[in-house]
């Protein structure tokens, strides 16, 4: 593979929010990358420097992540979606596979419902479920940890919320690689000084409490998710779809991916990836790549 070349822009959308997002340059077949909670574009770096060149790869900052603004909350999935929808307008992406990453994977979803005909593939890796991913949590020592029905609530959270946005505040990089090591990097960390770009970049994000209320309350499903009743969008998504889950993903339960799967019907692939945890790219980059070109050709 040659020296490819990976540039950072920006555009402002119509609704006041700017956008960062990479983009490298050549190839044809166009891939829009969205990423998941506590990343930016920046942590598909590795797909974007080793995919095969036929690939055009965009790979975009969702509001309040990475370089991008944060002028008005995101209170739910389709608020990032929406985003999406204006970003690909204003540069004019049409007829892109979009490929979703945990969070991002239901951004996917919302956005390949709402808007038929944009996106021709859908990729779905280590993606939270159809019916959303719940937030339990406590706002007191003593509390037994409950599901939480209110953005308020969660930004009080004593188990996730405010041991992270403390950890992004201060600086404590040993925190965070510790969270990661535990439940991502389970077996690779990346390089050391990748990973350490990775944590700066978690530090950028702006929207944690959000973010969790935007999955706890996700629901395009046909089911009640034990929160909000489903909408049943998922049947609005008309193109294929590839599911793809680490065989030891320790964030993504195989419960919820059995979900997704079972939701989507026969538009769904689904590949498991051996020997992976919720970071395929840094466990197994090469077994990652060809299930997702297989996919991409078929």
């Amino acid at each position: 593979m040659g020296m490819v070349n990976v540039v950072m822009k920006e555009v402002l959308l119509p609704n006041g929010e700017t956008i960062v997002y990479r983009e490298r340059e050549g190839g044809s077949i166009k891939v829009l990358l969205i990423h998941g909670n506590m990343t930016s574009s920046k942590h598909w770096d590795l797909v974007l420097e080793n995919m095969d060149e036929k690939y055009k790869l965009y790979a975009m900052d969702l509001r309040g992540f990475g370089g991008s603004s944060y002028n008005n909350l995101i209170m739910s999935i389709k608020d990032f979606s929406d985003d999406v929808k204006l970003f690909v307008d204003e540069i004019g992406l049409k007829d892109f596979a979009l490929a979703g990453w945990s969070t991002g994977g239901a951004v996917a979803m919302q956005f390949a419902a709402d808007y038929p005909g944009y996106c021709n593939k859908l990729i779905l890796l280590a993606s939270e479920s159809t019916r959303g991913y719940p937030f339990d949590g406590k706002i007191n020592e003593n509390d037994v940890p409950r599901r939480f029905a209110l953005h308020e609530e969660i930004k009080q959270d004593l188990i996730r919320t405010i041991p992270v946005q403390t950890a992004y505040d201060t600086n404590d990089t040993a925190l965070l690689k510790l969270i990661w090591n535990a439940v991502i990097y389970t077996h690779h960390q990346p390089a050391p000084d990748l990973y350490d770009e990775y944590v700066q970049d978690m530090r950028t994000q702006r929207n944690l409490a959000e973010v969790h209320h935007a999955n706890n309350t996700f629901n395009i499903s046909r089911h009640h998710n034990g929160l909000v009743e489903g909408n049943g969008k998922v049947e609005l998504i008309d193109v294929p779809v590839l599911v793809l889950q680490g065989d030891r993903d320790m964030v993504i339960l195989k419960e919820m991916t059995k979900e997704l799967v079972e939701d989507l019907g026969e538009k769904a692939t689904y590949i498991e990836l051996k020997d992976c945890g919720h970071s395929p790219l840094v466990d197994d980059l090469p077994q990652l790549l060809k299930a997702m070109t297989q996919f991409l050709e078929a």
